[in-house]
């Protein structure tokens, strides 16, 4: 195969995947890593693909790109909605008297499915739920059988949620016994990440001082860094997703022991 073949196939591909990995590239065309990365490099220069550790992504990636909440409401939804019914499950299942909210389109299709039931313990007390998305506490604030704690700070238009310092000190004062956080992208070595750096600040907090961290994350989000790590594999409990991880990702979340939840 001629050099532009194979790049017009690698082109095809990050097309389609929106990320190929330099390893997989070289097995699947016979070839030697130092040719895989002139490929790369070529393509990168043509404008066809954006380079990174251990690949390329596609040119509409970015480390720092971040939709706005609005728009992120209308992506993946069904699969967001399969994520989100197993979080519930697991809710009801934990016995968890405070709970963690994050920010996100999972979380807040969790949040819908609290409002529809009566949340109440088996004592017949309120579970409490505490967050700093606005969008959230809206919806559960005339929840049944739900005490609710709105975390403050200087609200981000983008996400509707309270972001910074101040959100931060606020979470880490708590000791909650279940926390539910979303991300933008999960990846083997770098761990979950998110765009905002302060965001990453309050995302931190709560899974530092989380009694059990879950994090609800889609497929398309599997394998991908964003600008900022706010955690490391080791740091949570479970992940619920759509679709089972890869490989190397599996591996990892294997090795951290993270429970993994195919929803």
């Amino acid at each position: 195969m001629f050099a532009e073949e194979r790049q017009a196939e690698i082109a095809a591909l990050v097309g389609t995947t929106r990320r190929v990995n330099g390893a997989e590239l070289a097995r699947r065309f016979d070839v030697t890593m130092e040719t895989v990365r002139r490929d790369l490099a070529a393509l990168e220069a043509a404008g066809r693909l954006r380079r990174v550790h251990g690949g390329a992504v596609s040119v509409d990636q970015s480390t720092s790109d971040e939709k706005a909440i609005h728009s992120r409401q209308h992506l993946n939804t069904p699969e967001k909605r399969r994520i989100a019914e197993a979080a519930f499950t697991l809710l009801r299942n934990s016995g968890a008297g405070a709970v963690v909210l994050d920010a996100g389109s999972t979380v807040e299709a969790l949040a819908d499915l609290i409002v529809r039931t009566d949340s109440s313990l088996a004592d017949g007390q309120e579970q409490l739920i505490i967050t700093h998305a606005l969008h959230i506490a809206a919806k559960l604030a005339d929840a049944n059988g739900i005490g609710l704690e709105l975390v403050g700070g200087r609200v981000r238009k983008l996400t509707w949620a309270a972001a910074g310092g101040r959100a931060a000190e606020h979470y880490t004062r708590l000791r909650p016994d279940l926390a539910f956080v979303g991300c933008n992208g999960i990846h083997a070595t770098f761990g979950l990440s998110t765009p905002d750096p302060i965001e990453a600040v309050v995302k931190t907090a709560i899974i530092q001082t989380s009694r059990r961290v879950v994090v609800l994350c889609d497929s398309a989000k599997h394998d991908q860094e964003t600008l900022m790590r706010f955690a490391s594999l080791e740091d949570i409990d479970t992940l619920i997703t759509d679709r089972a991880p890869g490989p190397e990702l599996a591996a990892a979340l294997e090795e951290a022991d993270v429970e993994v939840i195919v929803a």
